[in-house]
């Protein structure tokens, strides 16, 4: 079987980590993937067996979606964004898949939908076309208005055959974000939560004994990374390392390093064994995105979470406070950050220590194969 996803990330990485780990399923049971990328290029990520094809480049400006920026930080007009779109044409046209897959649109990326629109219609013009199917995470962003729900469902009943939500519906439904009509949930597919094979330990026990803070570049993670520095003059007895994401990490990582206490703490850019160094780490600083979420699962690691909530951003704030009841996690706002808050926070979990490994369902990218290989037996 021919598999063609598509995804645009436009701020974290998450969206697109979430896509290859999809892709890389479907590659190890012997299906020919694609994956189109319209985000800037995540270098750390693992695309082993997927034929990655990437579009001109999109990034929002911070938490503004609505304005898009291109790879020379201007922002994209309507030719830059016709050439993204042609290019996903010719590619389908070109794959010829018996199942696309776009991920989060039409439930978000709705600044895209033209060139998602482009991509569903040339799909459904295919003399043979594809089963085509929306992968989306546990937690989306709700909707400001009833017109989006409206918008949202009609091209679902126009264009897919089946929307993948990938959680447990008994600990997160869709309706925890997302109003869900009869209509709509017969259309739902619960695959279980998308995450890579649970990593076991680094080899060189790398991020023993420390404090693992992690964060995208930019605006973003700086004021998380400007209160661990801070903080790590607090607890001094542990060694701090900072991972700094995004493509302008070096020149963050010197302008942070500047006023850091070098005796306990590492500056680094994001690295690919992170996953491995949890299971080393006294404890974990970090946001609450989807795949940091399940890492901090599979692993066990006592965490502080500071949930990405600017703008009207609420996904990070639903998934931390449900997974603040577990032993060892505590829930640190935004607006409640600073380096004595963050300090006291990490003591905290640093008492509670290790926890017992949760028995969720981490097979979701492996069910998502089985579910669409089902269709297409049933669609012969």
């Amino acid at each position: 079987m021919k598999v063609l996803i598509a995804v645009t990330h436009l701020l974290g990485s998450g969206h697109l980590s979430r896509a290859l780990t999809l892709g890389r399923a479907f590659a190890l049971e012997g299906h020919e993937v694609v994956l189109i990328s319209g985000g800037f290029a995540v270098p750390q990520l693992d695309s082993n067996g997927i034929d990655l094809r990437t579009l001109p480049p999109l990034r929002s400006d911070g938490t503004n979606f609505t304005r898009l920026l291109t790879d020379d930080g201007e922002v994209a007009d309507d030719t830059y964004l016709a050439a993204r779109s042609n290019s996903m044409v010719d590619i389908l046209r070109e794959v010829q898949p018996d199942a696309l897959i776009t991920e989060l649109f039409p439930f978000g990326r709705r600044v895209l939908q033209h060139e998602f629109l482009a991509l569903l219609e040339a799909a459904r013009a295919m003399p043979n076309p594809p089963q085509t199917y929306c992968s989306i995470r546990d937690i989306l962003a709700p909707p400001s208005n009833a017109r989006k729900v409206e918008k949202t469902e009609a091209i679902l009943a126009e264009f897919y055959d089946a929307v993948l939500v990938h959680s447990d519906p008994s600990t997160t439904p869709l309706e925890t974000s997302w109003p869900v009509s009869e209509a709509l949930a017969n259309k739902l597919i619960y695959t279980g939560y998308v995450a890579p094979l649970a990593a076991g330990p680094h080899r060189d026990r790398l991020g023993d004994g420390e404090i693992l803070v992690s964060a995208g570049g930019g605006s973003v993670g700086a004021p998380i990374f400007r209160a661990s520095i801070e903080a790590a003059r607090k607890i001094t007895n542990r060694r701090w390392r900072l991972l700094v994401g995004g493509s302008e990490a070096p020149a963050q990582i010197a302008e942070l390093m500047q006023g850091a206490p070098t005796e306990n703490i590492t500056l680094e850019p994001a690295r690919p064994d992170f996953r491995h160094m949890l299971h080393h780490a006294a404890a974990s600083v970090s946001m609450c995105g989807y795949n940091t979420a399940l890492d901090l699962l599979q692993a066990g690691t006592p965490a502080v979470l500071i949930p990405f909530d600017d703008g009207q951003e609420v996904e990070q704030t639903l998934r931390a406070k449900s997974l603040e009841a577990l032993p060892g996690i505590h829930v640190l706002c935004s607006a409640n950050l600073n380096s004595m808050q963050l300090a006291q926070a990490v003591e905290k979990v640093l008492a509670a220590g290790p926890r017992t490994v949760q028995a969720a369902d981490f097979d979701g990218a492996a069910e998502t194969v089985r579910s669409v290989v089902s269709q297409q037996g049933a669609r012969r």
